[in-house]
């Protein structure tokens, strides 16, 4: 750690710790400070996708002071060099050798890396339009395949875009549990049914092992040629001619694009095929405008990297070990989840980028779920419970749904009082019913839950994931924490591997050994 990394640590660990009432009292402009819009498109010109998000962290213990400190951090950290290398197509992700390049997919990249994102995704509208306009027969299901960033995302896409409308009826299968193939198995049928097979390798074992039952369910329901029924998502498109894929349907998207941020690319084609590719493009949209934001912004008016600067303050300073989002839309329902992934797979690390032990905690624990439901099972311990817990409150102004206007009212009501709840408190007329306050929390407000807000909301958090692991010094673009079970699991289909007692005993009382 150099020296000037040290000095911002001792700064922001030495800052006095105001009340959130307090640092509202102090002063006027806080709200106006640390509240902030991101706009897209223009409406006076007819975009249909125009909007914007409000991103409110306001309720958090961040001030002038710290955010001063924290633009120190990050100057130390060389912020700036590492966003440009990213941007830049540069091998970022140091331990594998490779670049980081998701942005390009939404236009934001090098040159060559954007050309190529452009003409992959033609590729893919000319496949997903020839597929609604009946070129491959009535096609009424897709059941996708894939596990990891190549079933979180697709899965809280098209649940968060198609409550209304799918035009092709999406079955997301991840788990290698039968139970859940056989699932989709039930909701489909095999005449009119395709089969996507998403695995940035072709080797998954999930993944492939899912999708050679997928095409024994097809030939068992009587599809003469099953294999020309799948479509293939991956960057070995070799390995996917070889598996049997006609070379056509095989949408090949870049090593450089890794599996949790890939959405983008065709491991998107589950979206698009589901909303149709107008949608698809506006999703690629919104989070093309925060892709701009994030690279010409500084500082604390950078909202991914004041985002960062409150996640670090909460975990490192104040020790806290988790962060809850909870989404009041139900259209978000699996955004916690891909969360998790996004979050903890990318910055649970215990080096540095330089291969050293980290000084102090990484990420935290990403958890949570949907409001009002989740105000019912868990926000006794927000709010009086012993944990100190950062909360994430993600909401949209336009309802999704058609009922009476009182549904959402209640809905934004709820989510808005929750966070004024933790930060005030009620001292209460005995202990049980005392609320402590000064409890943090943000809150995201999207005009619209539409394919452009998703977008942009999807690319924030990927941006404050890396600007997060700049100023820890670590590496947000490997995974090598998923291997040893992996290994170990294959040493027992092999029937080799050294085991514990206990497992011994495990593997002996299923039968496996």
């Amino acid at each position: 750690m150099s020296d000037a990394v040290s000095a911002a640590w001792e700064r922001i660990e030495a800052a006095e710790r105001p009340t959130l009432e307090q640092l509202f009292a102090r002063d006027a402009e806080r709200v106006a400070k640390l509240a902030s819009r991101l706009d897209w498109g223009r409406a006076d010109d007819g975009d249909e996708t125009a909007g914007g998000i409000r991103f409110d962290w306001s309720k958090t213990h961040l001030d002038d002071d710290l955010m001063a400190a924290f633009e120190d951090l990050a100057e130390a950290r060389e912020f700036a060099r590492h966003r440009a290398a990213l941007l830049g197509g540069e091998k970022v992700n140091v331990t594998e050798g490779r670049a980081a390049e998701h942005t390009a997919q939404r236009g934001v990249g090098s040159d060559a890396s954007v050309e190529e994102a452009a003409a992959l995704h033609a590729r893919m509208q000319m496949l997903v339009e020839a597929i609604h306009a009946g070129t491959l027969g009535e096609v009424k299901h897709l059941i996708h395949t894939g596990i990891g960033g190549s079933a979180l995302g697709p899965a809280m896409a098209v649940d968060a875009l198609t409550r209304d409308l799918a035009r092709v009826d999406v079955h997301v299968v991840s788990n290698i549990d039968g139970l859940a193939l056989e699932a989709a198995f039930a909701a489909c049928d095999p005449a009119t049914t395709l089969i996507a097979v998403a695995s940035k390798t072709f080797t998954t074992i999930e993944t492939m092992t899912n999708a050679a039952s997928a095409l024994k369910w097809l030939a068992d329901g009587g599809v003469s040629d099953p294999s020309g029924r799948v479509i293939a998502l991956t960057a070995s498109p070799e390995k996917a001619v070889e598996w049997g894929v006609d070379e056509t349907r095989v949408l090949p998207f870049p090593e450089s694009v890794g599996g949790r941020y890939s959405l983008w690319s065709s491991i998107g084609f589950p979206v698009a095929l589901a909303t149709g590719w107008d949608d698809f493009e506006a999703m690629l949209a919104g989070a093309q405008a925060v892709d701009e934001h994030f690279r010409d912004t500084d500082g604390r008016a950078n909202l991914p990297l004041r985002a960062a600067f409150a996640d670090q303050y909460y975990t490192s300073v104040r020790g806290c070990q988790t962060r809850a989002v909870f989404a009041y839309d139900e259209r978000l329902a699996l955004f916690p989840d891909y969360l998790q992934q996004l979050e903890m797979e990318s910055n649970g690390k215990s080096v540095t980028a330089d291969q050293r032990p980290v000084s102090g905690p990484t990420a935290p624990i990403t958890w949570g779920g949907v409001g009002t439901d989740a105000q019912h099972a868990v926000f006794q311990l927000l709010h009086q419970g012993t944990h100190l817990v950062p909360v994430d409150f993600i909401a949209s102004i336009a309802p999704g749904d058609m009922l009476d206007p009182a549904h959402h009212r209640i809905l934004l009501t709820n989510c808005f009082a929750q966070g004024a709840a933790l930060m005030k408190g009620d001292k209460g007329k005995d202990p049980a019913r005392h609320f402590p306050g000064d409890r943090p929390s943000a809150t995201i407000l999207a005009d619209d839950l539409d394919a452009a807000a998703l977008g942009a909301l999807i690319a924030f958090h990927e941006h404050r994931v890396f600007a997060n692991a700049v100023l820890l010094g670590i590496n947000p673009f490997d995974q090598f924490g998923v291997e040893l079970g992996k290994r170990m699991a294959k040493d027992i289909e092999a029937g080799g591997g050294d085991f514990d007692a206990s497992t011994t005993a495990l593997l002996d009382a299923a039968g496996l050994t």
